[in-house]
């Protein structure tokens, strides 16, 4: 088992405060979170729902090159990507949506291979499970 942390603070009410959002490697610098980035303009701010899109996008390539490395076909490259999509609905503010994109350099392998092991790696994925049943995971996969 392995455990992460990332810690936040808040300063102020929702709609006027701010805050930062700290990655326990240290990987990055303190980010700055506000609900203007979080729901209107990101001006230079980062949000919950694009840290969960960059979480997303990492597990994903890593789960699918696994998948890849599994079928005897290593990638030379995959340029993975995820939008989140946050909007209000009757119960309030949700994630609700995460769309996948992946673009893959493997050699030796079909579009239909890729396809297919595309979509194991977005179901085997585990921050796809950790969404799953509650946000929509849509996945655009194709060779580069």
């Amino acid at each position: 088992m392995v455990d992460r942390k990332a810690s936040a603070t808040w300063e102020g009410d929702l709609f006027t405060g701010k805050g930062t959002v700290s990655l326990d490697s240290a990987q990055a610098a303190p980010m700055d979170v506000s609900w203007a980035a979080r729901a209107e303009n990101p001006e230079g701010q980062t949000s919950p729902e694009e840290l969960v899109a960059a979480a997303h996008a990492a597990c994903y390539a890593m789960a699918l090159s696994n998948e890849l490395a599994k079928n005897g076909t290593p990638a030379n490259s995959l340029d993975s990507s995820a939008v989140v999509t946050f909007a209000k609905g009757d119960a309030g503010f949700s994630v609700t949506r995460s769309a996948l994109t992946i673009r893959g350099d493997i050699p030796g392998i079909d579009a239909e291979t890729f396809e297919k092991l595309a979509g194991q790696a977005k179901e085997g994925c585990p921050i796809s499970k950790a969404l799953a049943g509650n946000v929509e995971i849509t996945l655009d996969a194709a060779l580069s």
